[in-house]
């Protein structure tokens, strides 16, 4: 028991000659984090608007901010790890041994942020473009330095690598998708009229862009139908909602207009050879 009672008072005693002899050194280190903590949240926000009226793009942007808050932070680290007297050279040749190591251990992992980078830097697309790759299409919603993040029509979110991004072809609609269909009317309709009239339905849409505007006309000539095409860009998160809306509205105003939509059919002449 009286063993027991010494160790704890040893305990006690090497903590209060640790308090006397390096309390202040602690309660300095901690303000001088607490301090360069908050001044880098500064430092990053006052960077995100000078980038932005520079007239960035986001992805610039919060780059930068990020740079420039994690300088500061390495900064205070090194001036809070001062107040204990520690050098900083010894830990930085080790930083440098434990990096080496990790480069060749973790090559896929950080060639994520080598993708990141580049992509960053040659800005083949920004926040809020459309883009397809590797069969997966969708809003960019934000890039970071290992992944990029894609929000479908669906509204799911799809994390990309961003070393799957870049060296693959890529698709870059920025904000729109064009939509693409056939319509195909009876050789006895009027084409000029037809085209017109899904024209005018067109036109109606506001979503629907006249830079580039749509474009319709006679794409070929099937066996029953005269085939026409129609083409026009619709805002990607509208896709399928839009396209929908202007089927119904082009149907009912062929409809209108008396122009008949076929159906295949054949005709069968029997021969009589008695």
């Amino acid at each position: 028991m009286e063993q027991d009672i010494q160790q704890i008072q040893n305990i006690v005693d090497i903590l209060n000659e640790f308090a006397v002899n390096y309390g202040f050194q602690v309660f300095g280190a901690i303000i001088i984090l607490l301090i360069g903590w908050q001044v880098s949240r500064w430092v990053a926000k006052a960077v995100l608007k000078v980038c932005d009226r520079a007239g960035l793009d986001i992805t610039l942007a919060k780059f930068f901010a990020g740079i420039a808050k994690t300088l500061i932070i390495i900064f205070v680290a090194i001036v809070a790890l001062g107040k204990f007297g520690i050098t900083i050279t010894p830990l930085i040749a080790a930083l440098g041994a434990v990096a080496f190591g990790s480069t060749l251990a973790l090559q896929g992992p950080l060639s994520n942020y080598g993708s990141g980078l580049t992509i960053i830097l040659t800005r083949p697309f920004i926040v809020g473009d459309t883009i397809r790759i590797q069969e997966v299409t969708g809003i960019v919603e934000e890039i970071k330095l290992a992944y990029t993040w894609l929000r479908t029509e669906d509204g799911e979110l799809i994390t990309i690598p961003n070393n799957k991004i870049v060296g693959e072809i890529l698709h870059n609609t920025y904000e729109y998708l064009i939509v693409e269909s056939t319509i195909g009317i009876a050789y006895e309709s009027d084409t000029e009229q037809a085209v017109a009239v899904i024209l005018k339905v067109l036109e109606e849409f506001s979503e629907v862009p006249s830079e580039p505007g749509p474009q319709v006309g006679i794409e070929g000539f099937g066996d029953s139908s005269i085939n026409i095409g129609v083409r026009y860009w619709v805002p990607t998160k509208q896709y399928y909602q839009l396209m929908y809306q202007v089927n119904q509205k082009i149907y009912s105003a062929l409809k209108d207009a008396n122009i008949v939509i076929p159906f295949p059919r054949q005709d069968v002449h029997l021969v009589n050879n008695v």
